[in-house]
């Protein structure tokens, strides 16, 4: 009961602001949409397809932010790589360079050593630089996590520490590096995720990416590894 109560307080924190702002003018999201696919054929005919979507809005002191992405892989027929994952997050400037903020987060994947972690978080955020070309945000945190062991009946479910580093250079007009960081942990186990990116604006509407993620579990089953890297070579749409 504790837990759905805080899941709940969160939840009404990021609905409420939003839905009272829906009907003002000027109101609008903007993001991206991206999606890559390999293909081989041969010895192993294999198939990845990946694929993200990401939106923002700002209106006034509030930053809404929500997101989706998938990976799913096949080789001769067989499954080898299916996850899913999702996010929604609202923040309050508190002044030009601070905000608070709250966000929830899951995720499944069938071929790691958690079935699921599902995430309920408060944060502090800093805009430590913020020029035209770099931006660097940290933020520091506490959570509730959910999460099972792949095809055990076993759940660790508990209060986590969170940290996050968002970092993007624009290094002109048509090209830019990011890398955002994310830490979650407890004594259970602390999961780390890197997405490091080069993106090339093509267009006004198209780009192409080129990014690394590496996902890193400190506790995992026996005879599966505690890092996990995703390497993509992506069509991105921004809206």
């Amino acid at each position: 009961m504790k837990n759905r109560v805080i899941a709940l307080a969160i939840a009404s924190l990021l609905a409420a602001p939003a839905i009272a702002s829906a009907n003002e003018a000027g109101d609008h999201w903007s993001g991206t949409g991206e999606v890559g696919l390999a293909i081989s054929k041969g010895n192993t005919d294999s198939r990845t397809l990946v694929g993200k979507l990401t939106g923002a809005r700002k209106q006034g002191d509030w930053t809404y932010a929500a997101g989706a992405a998938f990976l799913n892989g096949k080789a001769d027929g067989a499954e080898t790589a299916y996850r899913y994952e999702g996010f929604f997050s609202t923040a309050r400037d508190l002044d030009a360079r601070s905000y608070l903020g709250a966000g929830i987060r899951t995720e499944r994947d069938h071929y790691a050593s958690y079935e699921y972690q599902n995430v309920a978080a408060f944060n502090y955020g800093f805009r430590a630089v913020d020029t035209e070309t770099t931006k660097l945000t940290l933020e520091a945190g506490v959570g509730y996590r959910w999460s099972k062991l792949q095809d055990l009946r076993v759940h660790e479910n508990g209060t986590i520490g969170r940290g996050a580093l968002l970092f993007k250079h624009q290094f002109n007009e048509n090209v830019a590096l990011y890398n955002d960081l994310l830490v979650e942990g407890n004594k259970d186990n602390t999961f780390i995720r890197n997405d490091l990116g080069l993106l090339v604006k093509m267009t006004d509407a198209l780009a192409l990416k080129a990014g690394v993620e590496a996902r890193h579990n400190t506790d995992v089953l026996p005879g599966i590894k505690k890092t996990d890297t995703l390497t993509t070579f992506n069509v991105v749409y921004g809206f």
